[in-house]
């Protein structure tokens, strides 16, 4: 198998993928070489296990980081030694939604991790199979799930999965970052984000260059 293609299948933070996207963005886009330069080595933690990693997802959606932080700890000492592992599909269904709204979830959240656990044990979502299937499948068996949508899938993709080619085009951030380094006028679309990628030559490591992306945000707010 050609070195090029071992990379592509290996996640971005295996260093023989994570050497080769950078050296692909920074010869494809110049602005994004700078970004690259500026910003340091990539590091990208990898969440798991997935299902907690699912659930927590669900649980500091629209809320601040800090209110997230809290309601978590309340939900891990639902479990055996409050421990992530522990926190599995069987265990969290035998949970009463009371002790789930007790911790401070609310009613549609606490249905939404239900059903996760629920499309789980059915089969609906395979998490014994995701790191062999490609990126789409896995996407749409989540989107099944109520309260998860595209874009946490994709944020699921990218630091549970480390999926090297994932580009969040619905991602807030991700898109005033490139109104703001590139020059657009008002912040692209996602029709024109996917068509601008391709041209930039993002592909097939646009999970990097996104990962860049957020990071000049970053930069920017503590200068």
């Amino acid at each position: 198998m050609p070195e090029e293609i071992i990379a592509y299948s290996l996640p971005i933070t295996h260093p023989v993928s994570l050497e080769k996207a950078i050296a692909h963005l920074q010869e494809a886009d110049p602005i994004m070489a700078k970004v690259i330069e500026r910003v340091g080595p990539m590091t990208l933690a990898t969440e798991k296990p997935y299902f907690y990693a699912l659930a927590s997802s669900i649980i500091s959606q629209q809320i601040s980081v800090k209110a997230a932080a809290a309601i978590e700890k309340r939900f891990l000492a639902l479990f055996p030694n409050s421990d992530k592992a522990e926190v599995s599909p069987v265990r969290l269904l035998a949970v009463p939604v009371e002790d789930l709204r007790a911790v401070g979830l609310s009613g549609q959240k606490a249905r939404y991790i239900l059903d996760l656990a629920e499309k789980i044990e059915l089969g609906t979502v395979n998490l014994a199979q995701v790191e062999k299937q490609d990126d789409e499948i896995i996407i749409q068996q989540l989107i099944q799930v109520k309260g998860i949508g595209r874009w946490t899938a994709e944020m699921f993709l990218i630091f549970s999965l480390n999926r090297p080619n994932i580009l969040p085009v619905d991602d807030l951030g991700f898109r005033a970052a490139i109104h703001k380094l590139y020059g657009f006028e008002e912040r692209p679309s996602p029709k024109i984000l996917k068509q601008f990628a391709h041209e930039r030559g993002w592909p097939p490591y646009s999970t990097v260059a996104t990962w860049y992306l957020w990071q000049s945000l970053r930069l920017e707010a503590e200068n």
